[in-house]
């Protein structure tokens, strides 16, 4: 265990590689140059409503160009087909008509919420992507944050629940068992373009190069020249010009989820829109999670899965699981703050 004793205001995350990379999530940014016998090709691009960032080594400026925008492309057709902002996307389609019988989906669809249901199973549910409805009544989708009362909480929750979902592998259709229920995917598609991106990269015999998710996902394939990883600064979870560790990622994922990425207060008591399943309210007594695992999809599901279950709850988990690292950013007293490491 890990304590430090700054006063702060929540976890965001920022990175420095090697020189200087700065996310800028309004604009879009390309910039390239020479190290020694390699060029070091930087773009951004907004999708999935927030900024991608690639930081990428070759030893052609065109060709690196070139494979980024193929990157950037990957990522905007993702969102396409898993966007529930997106009236015409396949997910969108399967909310509007899974209550009413089996929806064909394509086989990655299909298979990506295979896959998210299986960190639900593993995790009792403390990861779920049929929280939107949650989301929606406690003001956290687009709208201001409310508190509902106890009788809707307790409605919704009837709505929620993976096991409200029917698989059907042969056939590639799901359906829902009620009225109302609805999959968000925010929780878990942004890790997954970042695996889409790392996947196209490796098909391009690029062997360095850091895919940034929003600044909440990150992947480190390789490693910069002359270094042995992609250097990833974590902010104080309380002070944002303030660095709270550094790690080093090398073919690695890292995810943060964070209570200040959006959140509202009412009555002196802040509620963070990271949503417990099994509860129907917000998450308390956390600041921020950050895991370090081997992919953008799993690191996606599990910051969330150890922000619900905690520290104790999270041990456990962590023995079923492949090489993970968990760092816990927990408030103490007295405008104190320590970090939790769990490792297996």
């Amino acid at each position: 265990m890990i304590e430090y004793d700054d006063c702060v205001k929540p976890l965001w995350l920022s990175f420095l590689v090697i020189g200087l990379f700065l996310l800028v999530p309004a604009s879009r940014t390309s910039i390239a140059h020479r190290q020694g016998k390699l060029v070091r090709y930087e773009d951004s691009r907004v999708s999935m409503g927030c900024a991608y960032t690639i930081v990428i080594y070759g030893d052609d400026a065109q060709r690196l160009t070139r494979i980024v925008s193929a990157a950037f492309d990957e990522i905007d057709r993702i969102d396409r087909l898993m966007s529930h902002y997106k009236p015409d996307s396949s997910l969108s389609r399967l909310n509007r008509d899974g209550s009413g019988g089996p929806v064909k989906v394509e086989a990655e669809l299909f298979d990506f919420i295979e896959e998210a249901l299986r960190y639900s199973r593993e995790s009792e549910g403390a990861f779920d992507i049929t929280v939107g409805p949650l989301m929606k009544a406690w003001g956290f989708f687009g709208g201001e944050g409310r508190v509902p009362e106890t009788t809707e909480i307790s409605e919704l929750r009837s709505r929620v629940g993976y096991q409200h979902l029917i698989l059907n592998a042969d056939e590639k259709t799901i359906r829902f068992d009620r009225p109302g229920v609805e999959l968000d995917l925010g929780g878990i598609a942004k890790g997954y373009a970042v695996d889409r991106v790392v996947s196209l990269l490796k098909r391009h015999k690029i062997a360095d190069a850091l895919i940034s998710a929003c600044g909440s996902t990150l992947y480190g394939m390789g490693a910069p020249p002359d270094s042995e990883g992609w250097e990833v600064k974590i902010r104080n979870p309380v002070d944002a010009s303030k660095v709270a560790l550094t790690v080093s990622l090398k073919d690695q994922a890292l995810s943060v989820s964070g209570s200040d990425e959006k959140f509202f207060e009412i009555g002196g008591v802040r509620y963070a829109h990271i949503m417990n399943p099994r509860t129907g309210r917000p998450v308390e007594n956390m600041l921020s999670v950050a895991v370090l695992t081997e992919s953008g999809t799993a690191g996606d599901a599990l910051d969330n899965v150890f922000y619900v279950q905690g520290v104790e709850q999270g041990r456990e988990l962590l023995k079923r699981l492949p090489p993970t690292e968990v760092f816990f950013f927990l408030p103490e007293r007295g405008k104190r703050w320590k970090i939790v490491r769990l490792k297996n």
